[in-house]
């Protein structure tokens, strides 16, 4: 299943995760932000299972914001996992 999140607070416009029926990560890309930083995290992600992956990627932070590219890729995949 497809899911596709509008991010609140950072370059990064929005986060498509594709997870397959076991929660696992089998494709996900952000729009805009660091372009080659977030290829990297993205290619990281893929293969693990999401429920695994949202701990390591919540609550990290960008500069000053309360926010950051990878928590807003945690709140994407914790969304999918609800529609699962």
């Amino acid at each position: 299943m497809t899911h596709t999140r509008r991010n609140k607070g950072t370059c990064s416009s929005s986060t498509t995760v594709e997870l397959n029926s076991d929660g696992i990560i089998t494709s996900i890309s952000v729009e805009d932000g660091c372009d080659g930083n977030l290829k990297g995290v993205c290619a990281l992600l893929v293969g693990r299972n999401a429920r695994e992956a949202i701990p390591a990627l919540e609550n990290i932070r960008c500069e000053d914001k309360p926010t950051s590219c990878p928590h807003q890729i945690s709140q994407c995949l914790a969304e999918a996992l609800e529609q699962l």
